[in-house]
């Protein structure tokens, strides 16, 4: 059995969406051994910066937020697809080949996780996509951009997703794991009425699973 932390690292050089220095964390020592009797930092976090889940909130004025998490759909096997040949997004026809079910919570794997700055030209999830999924009533995505979608007007992809009531994880770390299933355990920060969460995503591969998740 094999075990991977898919989460992005944080720090005060994590790579942001569109390199907004606004999005990066502060860290500032609150308290320390030279006047206190121990020591306390205090962070300044914008809770999209790093993996993390999206509510219906982020984008729906009176869309759900955290306080309606389900943490039961964030414990579940996923299926990771390799999608790594594709250059600027992923299309419906992209993904009517693959082995996509009602309920499936799927991951994305593309070229991003093996950016190690922001990429303007990220990989992201098109409209067309979205509908795709929507129709499929999937569970959930998971993907390794900072964003599900990239400068589309309107914001259809996060729009259809959460309409459908899909779960957004953006911000994965996957250039160590292959196309195939896994139990996946992405672990928020408990926080009231938020438009997004913070997330550990871990991955667990099961040796024994050898079923193809491809057509």
């Amino acid at each position: 059995m094999k075990i991977y932390d898919v989460s992005m690292t944080i720090s005060k050089d994590i790579q942001v969406y569109k390199n907004k220095e606004e999005k990066k964390p502060t860290f500032e020592i609150v308290s320390d051994f030279d006047y206190a009797s121990a020591r306390e930092t205090k962070m300044n976090f914008n809770l999209h910066t790093g993996t993390h889940m999206d509510f219906p909130l982020h984008m729906l004025p009176n869309g759900a937020n955290s306080s309606s998490l389900d943490l039961d759909r964030l414990i579940t096997m996923v299926k990771v697809y390799d999608m790594t040949h594709l250059k600027s997004y992923i299309d419906a026809d992209d993904l009517r080949s693959l082995d996509i079910k009602k309920n499936d919570f799927v991951l994305f794997k593309t070229r991003n996780s093996f950016e190690e700055t922001f990429d303007f030209d990220f990989v992201f999830i098109n409209e067309s996509a979205s509908e795709y999924l929507a129709e499929l009533k999937v569970s959930g995505i998971g993907v390794d951009g900072l964003g599900v979608e990239r400068d589309q007007e309107g914001h259809p992809t996060h729009k259809n997703l959460f309409k459908a009531d899909i779960i957004i994880i953006e911000g994965l770390r996957l250039k160590e794991i292959e196309e195939g299933k896994y139990m996946m355990y992405a672990l928020p920060i408990k926080i009231e009425e938020m438009d997004a969460l913070p997330l550990s995503v871990i991955l667990v591969e099961d040796p024994y699973d050898t079923q193809s998740i491809t057509k």
